[in-house]
């Protein structure tokens, strides 16, 4: 009988041990996936200036707006894999 006792307690002490860091490790998944999804934001704003520069569309200051507004989507994208 005491040994199922002890078994009983041991195995209710030690679960959460097992399942916190299972749920440590997706978060972190998740930080990862915002990041790399900020990251490519980042990348396709620094082409769409570019583009927008060699194609002389807009003015300086509109192809920056188109940058910013990409990034911003990003930001936006990150938050919703995120959270």
């Amino acid at each position: 009988m005491k040994k199922i006792l002890f078994s009983l307690i041991t195995a209710a002490l030690l679960l959460p041990a097992i399942t916190l860091p299972a749920h440590a490790t997706y978060q972190g998944e998740k930080r990862q996936d915002a990041r790399d999804t900020r990251q490519d934001a980042r990348q396709t704003g620094r082409d769409v200036k570019q583009q927008c520069v060699r194609n002389d569309n807009k003015s300086n200051a509109g192809c920056r707006q188109d940058k910013r507004e990409n990034r911003r989507d990003g930001r936006h994208d990150a938050r919703d894999v995120k959270w």
